[in-house]
């Protein structure tokens, strides 16, 4: 039984495919169309599917449409009508989405040339939320905490998992809604909707304490109430006078960033932390495991993260490298074979390299077309390695690339921790954005506690999904990866899940004495980079100085 998983519904449009229970590929469609997140998130395009995405799938499988058994999509028409409230937003805007998620069957038959009848799945969206957390996850049973800007109609669901059963336990419906909340804040601050990271990266310069009363209007969390004010919440930030009242006008998006704007971003940091932690909480309550799955949007707060992982409540924390809504098509298509087939799905596989892979012949042929000559490399990790010990930044692009929102050793930069310049220069010369947005560490597992304090390691460390506190002895040592709160999103790589970069690591960590790497995604304000020309175009208008495909390497005085 061959399932297909497709999200496209809002925004991340994304294609998975399941041969047999076994998850064999999953690719977010902005990697092919290059349009950051596939498409807007408007009312009227949930049917605009990830045409590119789902042809990769079925090609990389060596399937055709006939061999698709289930298609399941990452959204319940159904449920949005029975729980949508008129005086949300605009009925206008309503029904347009209603008229064209009625067009998502028609567009999906016809992009496969065949009627699926009862074959097309409608999954409610943080039910595949919550399984393309725990699937992945190496747990048995499980909690599950799903939280994001909305679903059908709610902002948090909390669940329990059992073997190949996922049930609800409860509900916060909108406004509820903490991704919302970012959702506004971001664009009150002067950055898009899309930009959470850029707020998260700028509240640590900020005084959580200037706000906190303000924050505490809007968000409420406590043992007993959760909930989000919606009359600062708005749909889609139309709450804006409220909060000008409250934190000044906002920020236009080329206007300086003052200080209150990184005390706003520290106070709704603090404001999340509390949130989440007191769902958290909820959770456990209602479903006692030693086990929790986080998922939604909102579980890319590596900061947040970190402190659900250090209270303690659970002893075991997954989550999957796309937590956001790219994984739902992943989520949706294991809740369809569980609900259809007998056999279980894979279980406890949660490699992030599950997208393209280009041959040598393709990487030579887009060289040559790029009008450079090829040279190749008989130790590319060494050679990389000997680079970025020379204060050089190396573009890093091997094997299948990554589903998720982070660059993890496949279409990576990296670049000397050791500089202290070295965070400025790749935010100005190459990266073209804010100098206060930080990057991360790519630290050999070996060695990864002496450097930061991360607790027990999961799989979900490999994912560059907790902000570690760096030990202090160590700061001064690696200044380039080190966030102004003392913290660094840190990535353990392991020889057994990416053997290629664990080995360009250790060459850096022979030659240097520190076993980490700078590492960011491969790209300058456009999606990550996904084949050979992306990297060759990338490469050509940044400040990058070397490039390696594999053993082919390009330098900039080439």
């Amino acid at each position: 039984m061959n399932v297909l998983g497709i999200n496209s519904v809002y925004h991340e449009s994304a294609a998975a495919l399941l041969v047999d229970g076994k998850l064999v590929v999953a690719v977010e469609e902005e990697r092919f169309n290059r349009i950051k997140h596939g498409k807007q998130a408007e009312f009227d395009n949930p049917h605009q599917l990830p045409e590119r995405a789902i042809r990769h799938c079925l090609n990389a499988a060596g399937l055709t449409a006939r061999d698709i058994g289930r298609v399941a999509y990452s959204f319940d028409a159904k449920m949005r009508r029975k729980q949508y409230r008129a005086e949300w937003w605009d009925p206008r805007l309503e029904e347009t989405f209603r008229l064209r998620l009625g067009q998502v069957r028609g567009a999906i038959e016809d992009l496969l040339g065949r009627s699926l009848g009862p074959k097309l799945h409608l999954v409610p969206h943080h039910m595949a939320h919550a399984a393309s957390a725990y699937f992945p996850s190496p747990f048995d049973r499980a909690a599950i905490l799903t939280i994001d800007g909305i679903g059908e109609t709610a902002g948090s669901t909390l669940a329990k998992a059992v073997g190949t059963r996922i049930q609800s336990v409860e509900t916060f419906e909108y406004p509820h809604s903490i991704g919302f909340v970012w959702e506004v804040f971001s664009g009150y601050l002067g950055f898009s909707h899309y930009d959470a990271s850029k707020v998260m990266g700028l509240a640590a310069y900020g005084d959580p304490e200037i706000f906190r009363e303000q924050l505490r209007s809007i968000v409420r969390a406590d043992e007993v109430n959760y909930g989000v004010n919606r009359e600062f919440l708005g749909f889609h930030g139309s709450g804006f006078a409220r909060m000008e009242a409250m934190f000044g006008p906002p920020r236009e998006s080329n206007a300086e960033i003052l200080p209150r704007h990184a005390d706003m971003a520290a106070a709704l940091q603090e404001a999340t932390d509390a949130a989440v932690t007191a769902l958290v909480r909820r959770v456990k309550r209602r479903v006692p495991f030693d086990n929790l799955c986080l998922a939604g949007g909102v579980a890319l707060n590596c900061v947040t993260n970190d402190v659900v992982r250090r209270s303690g409540e659970f002893a075991n924390v997954f989550i999957p490298s796309a937590p956001h809504d790219a994984g739902t098509a992943i989520g949706a298509a294991f809740a369809v074979h569980c609900a259809t087939q007998k056999r279980p799905p894979e279980r406890g596989k949660s490699t992030p390299y599950l997208g393209p892979a280009f041959k040598r012949s393709d990487i030579l042929a887009a060289v040559k077309s790029a009008g450079f000559a090829a040279r190749r490399s008989k130790s590319p990790a060494r050679d990389a390695a000997n680079l970025i010990a020379d204060g050089k930044i190396v573009a890093w692009f091997q094997g299948r690339m990554e589903f998720g929102p982070r660059a993890l050793g496949n279409r990576s930069l990296l670049a000397d921790p050791r500089r202290p310049d070295m965070r400025d220069i790749l935010n100005q010369k190459v990266k073209h954005r804010e100098d206060f947005r930080p990057f991360a560490p790519s630290v050999l597992a070996e060695h990864a506690e002496e450097w930061f304090e991360v607790g027990t390691q999961t799989a979900s460390h490999e994912f560059m999904l907790f902000a570690c506190a760096v030990r202090d002895d160590r700061r001064d040592l690696i200044p380039a990866v080190v966030h102004k709160d003392g913290s660094a999103r840190v990535q353990i790589v392991s020889r057994t899940s990416n053997p290629r970069f664990h080995e360009l690591i250790s060459c850096f960590f022979a030659k240097t004495g520190v076993p980490i790497v700078v590492n960011t995604s491969f790209n300058d304000s456009e999606p990550i980079v996904c084949a050979p020309t992306d990297a060759i175009v990338t490469f050509r208008k940044s400040g990058i100085d070397a490039l390696f495909m594999d053993d082919v390497f390009l330098t900039a005085q080439a």
